[in-house]
């Protein structure tokens, strides 16, 4: 006779949250922080093609740890999500909340319906006019949404480089401030190759940071409507050696 044994709901949900969680602790983390020019986000990543950062609308980015053909099938929903609203009503009516509310139903259905939950976790970031206008959108595996403020950090250990970013944040801060800011946390908390706890990096080289931002005021500072700019490793490199971005 075969034995079967039972499986509480409580301890199937504990069993797929405890797989999504070391799924996404291994990966090297990423930062997504409001300043006075906008939202820098920035991912350890040194691929040069496989992006952990994207544009999603106008005035609206995407951020993501943890399996990269996860995220990315949420990424180009979210993008076609987008494009059809802004074209069935208007370009207004696409906001982070709204792309943050749909990724919350596909994460949860996913997670309580299928085989294996996604080992992924979301940021959806929407310049304002404003720092205290931004809005700041966290999306965990099993589809919990949080509204944060100031700052986004994901990944691997997220707690210690929020620790380390919660006394150096900066609202006046340029992209140039902040991507440093960022980059000084990452540094000292990051994440081995390995997967463990790294010791503190003498230099985190542009080659493997992918760094993008979102303007505030895009027209103004470059004549165009979207926000999203990705920065090149050499402009990377000149914040970071020299606190200069280049042209």
């Amino acid at each position: 006779m075969t034995q079967q044994f039972y499986v509480s709901p409580e301890q199937l949900t504990k069993d797929r949250a405890d797989f999504a969680r070391k799924g996404i602790a291994r990966g090297r983390s990423v930062v997504v922080l409001s300043c006075r020019d906008g939202i820098a986000l920035v991912a350890e990543n040194p691929s040069p093609s496989l992006h952990k950062v994207g544009e999603i609308y106008d005035r609206i980015a995407f951020a993501a740890v943890g399996k990269y053909n996860e995220f990315e099938s949420l990424r180009q929903a979210g993008v076609r999500y987008a494009d059809v609203r802004g074209y069935s009503y208007d370009r207004e009516d696409v906001t982070a909340r709204g792309l943050a509310s749909v990724y919350a139903q596909s994460l949860g259905a996913v997670f309580t319906a299928d085989s294996k939950p996604f080992e992924v976790e979301l940021a959806v970031a929407e310049v304002g006019a404003r720092v205290d206008a931004d809005h700041l959108y966290r999306l965990t595996f099993d589809g919990s949404i949080a509204d944060e403020r100031r700052f986004i950090v994901m990944g691997g250990q997220a707690d210690a480089v929020g620790d380390a970013l919660t006394g150096r944040w900066d609202a006046e801060h340029s992209f140039a401030e902040a991507v440093r800011t960022a980059v000084d946390a990452l540094r000292h908390h990051g994440v081995s190759a390995a997967g463990g706890t790294s010791e503190p990096r003498a230099r985190l080289e542009s080659s493997a940071l992918e760094v993008a931002v979102l303007d505030r005021d895009p027209l103004t500072t470059r004549g165009a409507r979207r926000a999203f700019r990705r920065f090149l490793p050499a402009e990377v490199g000149d914040i970071l050696n020299v606190g200069k971005v280049g042209p």
